[in-house]
């Protein structure tokens, strides 16, 4: 039955069902436009099954994202001030939000001495100021803290000065009063990366008045993929005994139901060699050809490290028909730039986000890393619309079976 705005639920803990519904988004500055195309379609298939007021928040026990797609998880996640059971954004509302916030997040700025000149100014500071992505984050998102958000999240960040990660989860917040951050600080903190983006430093405090700092770079540097980060987290609760996976036993990962969503890479373009980076030094592993190697590199092979594994592992559970990792590795030049917003190149990252929809559902090759068509001649636009039905589907049955639910129809 089709619910009204006002009796929508949040989503029954995964002891009450079959499955632990899980939705990743890397990271990737503008390119965060392609994923926001794949969850505006699964959030439309949703809404064609169960009504109008349909949110992502409603359908996953945990929505997790590095950098940009941190920023997403933030606004799929943190309540609307005006009904505080529905999400401050849909997910048709995301690529809007970056048409018009991402040319003021990275002005392109005309530098004196072309190339030349924007090399000299990355050398002596960020890129950019991040002044604007400050104002306009913490104004959509203000105060609220990760234990408010509608939905588990689970957020990386890297801690400059202790030198580890740190995971931001709606778990932890609840166990530990000093991780319950604002989301505005986590948003920052999971952007910041090096080069690009100045880190962020910030502070909280415990229930007994502990003050706890924080020094934090954007979470690509350990996690681009946070895919694995949210499985862990999720491990940790089943492992602790946490009521709302009551059902589930540890490494029971056949009951986990993902969905990975990429910002697409420039793989296929193969641009560098061993020859050509031989002679490198610091500069140019900082800057060429455009983009800055080192930090790609990074981000890149953490991705595929997490899609390795866990393309791995669901195939030995033959569970792979749960797992839907959806990337483009075709990318080529300025396709691939994190941050060259000009409403041109916007909106071709909206048209590739919109091709990529059409083509084959694609799985890791594990022997040279590539991805390539799984052969069973299905489109991701057609995997999304068979996972929005399972997503439904395990919804209706936590509500049938959960007292929780029950208890508010009475």
């Amino acid at each position: 039955m089709e619910r009204t705005q006002s009796s929508l639920l949040q989503i029954q803990p995964p002891t009450y069902g079959k499955l632990v519904t899980i939705l990743s988004i890397d990271g990737g500055g503008i390119r965060g436009l392609i994923p926001a195309t794949m969850l505006e379609y699964l959030e439309s298939e949703l809404q064609e099954l169960d009504g109008e007021y349909a949110r992502l928040a409603d359908y996953f026990d945990v929505i997790t994202g590095t950098s940009t797609g941190g920023l997403v998880t933030a606004m799929l996640t943190a309540p609307n001030p005006n009904d505080i059971q529905r999400p401050l954004f849909s997910a048709k509302e995301i690529k809007p939000f970056y048409l018009e916030h991402c040319p003021n997040i990275f002005p392109q700025n005309k530098y004196m001495l072309g190339p030349l000149g924007k090399l000299f100014r990355s050398l002596a500071g960020p890129k950019y100021n991040g002044k604007y992505l400050h104002n306009v984050v913490r104004k959509k998102i203000g105060e609220t803290r990760v234990h408010e958000t509608l939905t588990n999240i689970v957020i990386p960040t890297f801690d400059i000065k202790s030198m580890q990660p740190i995971i931001f989860s709606t778990y932890q917040s609840k166990r530990t009063p000093c991780m319950d951050a604002r989301l505005f600080d986590i948003c920052i903190s999971t952007s910041a990366a090096p080069t690009y983006l100045p880190g962020h430093n910030f502070k909280t405090e415990d229930t007994e008045g502990n003050v706890h700092e924080f020094n934090l770079i954007d979470g690509g540097v350990c996690a681009n993929n946070p895919t694995l980060v949210a499985v862990n987290e999720v491990t940790k609760q089943i492992v602790n005994q946490n009521n709302d996976f009551f059902a589930i036993k540890p490494m029971e990962y056949s009951r986990f139901l993902i969905i990975s969503l990429g910002t697409g890479t420039p793989k296929n373009e193969q641009k560098f060699d061993a020859k050509m980076t031989a002679k490198w030094g610091l500069l140019n592993w900082l800057a060429q050809s455009g983009s800055t190697p080192l930090i790609d590199i990074f981000s890149q092979a953490s991705g595929d490290m997490v899609d390795f594994y866990i393309a791995t592992f669901t195939q030995a559970l033959n569970c792979q028909d749960k797992y839907l990792r959806i990337q483009d590795d075709t990318l080529t030049g300025i396709d691939s730039s994190v941050d060259i917003a000009t409403k041109e190149n916007l909106e071709k990252l909206c048209k590739i986000g919109e091709r990529l929809l059409k083509k084959p559902v694609t799985k890791v090759n594990l022997e040279n890393g590539m991805c390539e068509p799984t052969g069973n001649a299905q489109t991701n636009q057609e995997a999304l619309k068979r996972f929005a039905k399972i997503l439904s589907q395990e919804r209706k049955l936590r509500e049938l079976t959960s007292p929780r639910t029950n208890n508010n129809l009475k």
